[in-house]
């Protein structure tokens, strides 16, 4: 006798909790307050040139005396920053600042202490000559004054680079004064500079840069720097000049200063 065989007849179904759970799609909200903060302008800095650096002479005694105690990619680099922090104040596209591309710093034996010039690709890129038979006798200098003298040079010749001259019209006493200013301002104004009095305002070097940096302290931090841009796009006419900038003509200031320096007149030279 057969039996019949029971069907299952049960079946089997998934619940819920047998299936993954799909993880829901990101919500990006359109709302502007949840959008991300600005960046912040990055702060203006000063333009960069290419440095480069030659020594006609290695074995010249003043490029021992040189290498004794310099390195040309640092000093050159810090003679720049020195020189741009006096003359100027960085801005978004630095036009009011010469468009130097280049500044070649060589050593040679010459005839002159130091020069700053054009090269001969354009008068973008520059070149500062320095003496090496000066350079040699640094050594008879205090101790502590030997580097102080190479990179007082160096500033002084590197403001030539990047300074203004209202197209070739300033007086080159004011030039050089400028210069000497900068040079003063670094700290590197040498044992013997005196504050002079008597003279032209205009006899350049220290005589010039004492006196523009009587006027830098009477007029304000800046004052400099607003001769110097005063000569960017400008011919130089002394008649306006200073009484654009300052209220008064040149030998009044000059005059004044003098009055501050003492009668009796034991100063150096240059």
């Amino acid at each position: 006798m057969s039996r019949a065989v029971p069907t299952n007849t049960s079946t089997s179904t998934a619940t819920t909790s047998d299936q993954p759970t799909p993880s829901p799609l990101p919500v990006h909200s359109s709302s502007k307050s949840q959008s991300a903060a600005p960046r912040p302008h990055p702060k203006p800095s000063f333009p960069t040139c290419k440095l480069r650096f030659e020594c006609h002479d290695l074995t010249h005694d003043g490029a021992h005396v040189f290498f004794s105690s310099n390195q040309p990619s640092r000093d050159l680099a810090c003679a720049v920053s020195t020189v741009l922090s006096v003359l100027y104040r960085p801005s978004e596209n630095n036009s009011h600042i010469p468009p130097v591309r280049s500044v070649t710093f060589i050593l040679r034996a010459m005839d002159i202490l130091a020069y700053t010039t054009g090269s001969e690709l354009d008068n973008d890129h520059k070149e500062l000559h320095f003496n090496l038979d000066y350079i040699e006798k640094i050594p008879s200098m205090p101790e502590n004054r030997q580097r102080d003298e190479i990179q007082g040079v160096l500033v002084h010749e590197m403001v030539h680079c990047w300074q203004w001259n209202g197209h070739d019209t300033a007086p080159s006493g004011l030039i050089e004064g400028i210069a000497d200013f900068v040079r003063l301002k670094a700290g590197l104004s040498p044992p013997h500079w005196k504050r002079e009095r008597g003279k032209e305002w205009d006899a350049g070097y220290e005589h010039t840069g004492y006196f523009l940096d009587w006027i830098e302290t009477l007029y304000g931090e800046g004052s400099v720097r607003r001769i110097n841009e005063a000569l960017m796009n400008k011919k130089y006419d002394g008649e306006v000049f200073w009484m654009n900038l300052f209220g008064k003509h040149v030998q009044e200031l000059w005059d004044e200063y003098n009055k501050t320096l003492p009668e009796k007149n034991e100063e150096g030279t240059r």
